[in-house]
């Protein structure tokens, strides 16, 4: 059974009395009871919605996404404090099961040995349900769960946490594996966030994964400085987000999934366009080679590209975005360039890669062995210093500063003559400040 705490915020409730002598005590006690998270407590469970919304729980409140104080999770999820008098949760987790519908997207709440099922943010019919019905196997009074889609666990699977044991369910098979990860602590929540998995455990939490449960890098960290903004924490006081008149880029790309990134000196900001919004990186976290940031980057059948210097890295676009054997190659090598590289764009469906170095545009078709300049075209000279490129259905995108210039397609970008107006980089583009 997991711990159950209350964080009463005291100081809180004395400031409300102090400044607002009228304002009813009834009231000033309940924001005093109010669990803050900042105060480092013990989650209860941790889940996305069908949106991509977080929710984190502790007893019978929540928080809703990553800053913000808490509420009655019987404010957003009705009906889930009539399960337990308690109104607290075990385990829960965001249903991935693309092949089937019906489930796909759905959250399962478990409470002692019963499930219930919400989607969007609505009890559904004929729940709670024994847990048996529905995960045969799964022993009740779960410690955690988190989902594992079939690209990262090689079949679409639940792991449910229980103590140091470690129930693997496979959602076609409805068949259970058991192993005890002795060597991870105890988890009181879990959570995939952007194919990474972490056991939460008091207020730290420890990154694993979710096969082997190997444990790599130095863990545990604290979840203050990570999944909350929180006073004197990481992303609290000292993180500021910039504003878009100050922005520059150094590369750009969208992957096949949608994914977009964005690099700029040592990190990298990754936007998911279905869900999970958009999110600051150091680059090495990803690509761990790359220790001095990158000068252009494209995206060309599941892998992704990133040129530095003379030489070009090629990862594959998985969860992991694991290095090929045998880079990085030199840029000649690799792709009949040489020098520095500005900017590199490749448009959807298309198998030549634009390449910008200073005031021309090259272009190399990626289907030819060797792969050698195709065309080489001047570029208009307002475009000299271009910082970024990108294609897509919209047109081209070059980045120059803080601005950015719009072109229907390379070919007009390379024999356009006419200067287009160039437009500002905004924050529903990037998270930054307008």
């Amino acid at each position: 059974m997991k711990l159950f705490t209350r964080t009463l915020i005291l100081c809180l409730a004395l400031a409300l009395t102090n400044a607002a002598p009228s304002q009813p005590p009834d009231l000033a006690a309940e924001v005093a009871a109010l669990p803050d998270r900042c105060a480092g407590i013990e989650f209860d469970a941790i889940t996305p919605d069908e949106q991509g919304n977080t929710f984190f729980f502790k007893g019978g409140h929540l928080w809703k996404g990553f800053h913000g104080p808490a509420q009655p999770s019987n404010e957003i999820f009705k009906k889930l404090h009539d399960i337990h008098p308690l109104g607290h949760v075990d385990a829960a987790f965001r249903m991935h099961n693309a092949e089937n519908p019906d489930d796909h997207d759905h959250i399962y709440f478990f409470v002692d040995d019963k499930v219930v099922r919400f989607y969007d943010q609505s009890l559904e019919d004929g729940y709670p349900k024994e847990m048996t019905e529905d995960f045969p196997g799964v022993p009740t009074h779960l410690d955690a769960a988190v989902e594992c889609p079939k690209t990262e666990c090689m079949t679409n699977t639940v792991l449910f946490f229980k103590g140091q044991d470690v129930y693997f369910y496979d959602l076609a098979t409805k068949t259970v594996k058991t192993k005890t990860w002795s060597h991870l602590p105890q988890c009181t929540s879990a959570f995939r966030w952007l194919e990474h998995y972490y056991c939460f455990h008091g207020h730290n939490f420890t990154r694993f994964h979710p096969v082997s449960g190997e444990v790599t890098g130095n863990y545990p960290k604290d979840a203050r400085n990570y999944f909350m903004k929180c006073p004197n924490f990481g992303h609290g006081g000292d993180h500021t987000v910039p504003k878009c008149s100050e922005v520059k880029l150094d590369a750009i790309s969208t992957d096949d999934t949608g994914k977009t990134y964005f690099f700029a000196g040592s990190t990298y900001m990754r936007l998911d366009t279905s869900r999970d919004g958009l999110h600051g990186f150091p680059i090495t976290r990803s690509w761990k080679e790359l220790t001095n940031g990158v000068d252009a980057v494209f995206s060309y059948i599941d892998k992704i590209y990133l040129m530095k210097d003379d030489k070009v890295y090629i990862y594959k676009a998985d969860a992991h975005y694991s290095l090929i054997e045998g880079y990085p190659k030199s840029l000649k090598e690799e792709l009949g360039i040489e020098g520095h590289v500005d900017a590199a764009f490749l448009c959807p469906n298309e198998h030549t890669v634009h390449i910008i170095q200073g005031g021309r545009m090259r272009d190399v078709d990626l289907t030819a062995t060797p792969r050698a300049i195709t065309n080489d075209v001047p570029l208009p000279p307002h475009l000299s210093d271009i910082d970024a490129g990108l294609c897509g259905p919209d047109g081209v995108k070059v980045f120059k500063g803080s601005q950015f210039y719009l072109y229907e397609s390379p070919k007009i970008l390379a024999t356009g003559r006419i200067i287009v107006e160039p437009q500002k980089i905004t924050s529903a583009m990037m998270g930054c400040q307008d």
